[in-house]
This record gives structure tokens, C-alpha cells and sequence, in this order.
């Protein structure tokens, strides 16, 4: 079996937003305090994170990770990439660069931010990153088949990935049909869903549900959620049976 650990299920600005005095905000439920969204998969001995956000050294931290084989990146909005930083640590303890998978153009914006890790005559100690490059097309992380599937974030391209019976999407709010049909015969939907009314550039609760319910996946949970959905206890009562709201720590097993 695989395992799916959910290390952050925010939004861009976590859960609570900063000075915001919203109910949700000030929330006493644990369930209701949100890092940037972001996922730690196992599976087939491998252990691969999707996404390194702002937040990615508190959730290493967390949930004790002590070795880390891949990043899979979505995109490269500061959200998804922010902690890339911080594999430095893993540079350190494994002894070897970071296999970060992104595509060219997330390559390129990642380059740019992070230019101090990618020049010539690097300061000492500077992250130490393998960028590996990905398209459309499925490929492996060691023994782990991952198949991309194509979304769009407005208009920017955004990448998902089903590895095994799991998939993660995110930061979408458009996918065509032929990509939804690589998300058939799931155990485990994991789909953005910023609040339950429509967004620009992400999924809303009522997009998200809908796109649960042509796929039919055995349980579905959402996730990059905004302190404008409500409360995790009210909105998990409203939501179909095999639909969950994600929240941190959340861990998971899937069929491999």
C-alpha cells in the first residue's frame, strides 16, 4: 500500500490569514488551521513530495521527515515552490542534490528566484537542486510510475498527477475531458476547492463536486481551501458521503 500524508490544505495565505478577524480565522478547531497546500507520497520506497511551499520546513518538521527522494512541482507560484530553499537540509543529511521535477517554464521561473542555487561559483551551503524535465508524458521516480495530467490555473498550465490509485490536482479550474480520463477507477481523488463560490482560477465546492461525481472515485478529498469555505465541521456536513474536506496531517493509504 501507498501512503498519502496531506502536509498542507491552505490557500496561498494559509489558514488563518494574516489580521484577518473572520469566524474561520479564529477558529479553536484544529481542522480549521491551514499551511500552503502540499503532499508527502510513499510508496514503492520512494518518498516524493508534491509541491514545496512557504510552509515546507515547518511540515518537514512535523511530520519527521528524514529522507526525501523527489519533488513533483504543479507550478511555480510561490505557494507550490516558496520552501525550495529548505532541501538544503536534505542536500546535507542524504548527500546528494535534490530531484526536483518541474516543467520548462516552471524551470524557468524557478531558475530566476532561485538563481543563487543554479549560477556558477555558488556560495557554499546554497540549495543544491537537480532539475529533471517533464511534460504531458508519464515517467517514473525510481520504481514510481507517475502519469501528469494537463489543467489549467486561468490561463496557466498547471500539472496534476495520479501515482498509483491516488491522483492530486490542484490549482486548476479547468480540465479538459481527455485528462479527466486519466483519472478514472481512482481509490483516492485529491482536488482543489478554494470556497463555495466560483473563483477565476480555481475550482469552486460546487465545480469540485461535480468533477467528483463524473470521475466516481471510491473517496475524494479537497483541498487548497480559503477560510471562505466555513468551517471544516459545518462544511463536512453538507458534502456528499464519500467526499472529505482534507486537513493537515491527514494521512491516507492507497492502492499502489
Amino acid at each position: 500500500m501507498g501512503r498519502i500524508t496531506f502536509l498542507g490544505t491552505g490557500t496561498s495565505q494559509g489558514v488563518p490569514v494574516i489580521s484577518c478577524r473572520c469566524a474561520v480565522c479564529l477558529s479553536d478547531d484544529s481542522h480549521d488551521k491551514r499551511l500552503r497546500s502540499s503532499v508527502l507520497v510513499e510508496t514503492k520506497g520512494e518518498i516524493i513530495a508534491i509541491d514545496c511551499g512557504p510552509d515546507f520546513r515547518q511540515q518537514m518538521l512535523r511530520e519527521d521527515v528524514r529522507r526525501l527522494d523527489a519533488i513533483l512541482v504543479t507550478h511555480a507560484h510561490k505557494d507550490h515552490t516558496g520552501g525550495l530553499d529548505d532541501v538544503r537540509a536534505f542536500n546535507y543529511t542524504m548527500r546528494k542534490p535534490m530531484d526536483v521535477y518541474a516543467e520548462a517554464n516552471a524551470q524557468k521561473t524557478l531558475t530566476n528566484e532561485f538563481y543563487y542555487a543554479f549560477g556558477e561559483n555558488r556560495y557554499p551551503g546554497v540549495p543544491d537542486i537537480n532539475l529533471i524535465t517533464i511534460d504531458e508524458n508519464p515517467f517514473d521516480v525510481g520504481m514510481v510510475h507517475v502519469i501528469p495530467v494537463r489543467g489549467y490555473h486561468l490561463e496557466l498550465p498547471v500539472l496534476g498527477y495520479r501515482i498509483g490509485n491516488m491522483a492530486y490536482i490542484t490549482d486548476m479550474n479547468r480540465i479538459a475531458d481527455t485528462e479527466l480520463d486519466k483519472l478514472k477507477g481512482l481509490d483516492i481523488l485529491v482536488i482543489n476547492s478554494l470556497r463555495k463560490r466560483e473563483h477565476l482560477s480555481h475550482f469552486s465546492l460546487p465545480e469540485s463536486l461535480e468533477i467528483i461525481k463524473k470521475l466516481a472515485p471510491k473517496r475524494a478529498y479537497l483541498t487548497h481551501i480559503s477560510h471562505e469555505m466555513g468551517f471544516y465541521k459545518e462544511v463536512s456536513e453538507i458534502i456528499p458521503e464519500n467526499v472529505y474536506l482534507a486537513y493537515d496531517g491527514l494521512k491516507l493509504e492507497f492502492d499502489e
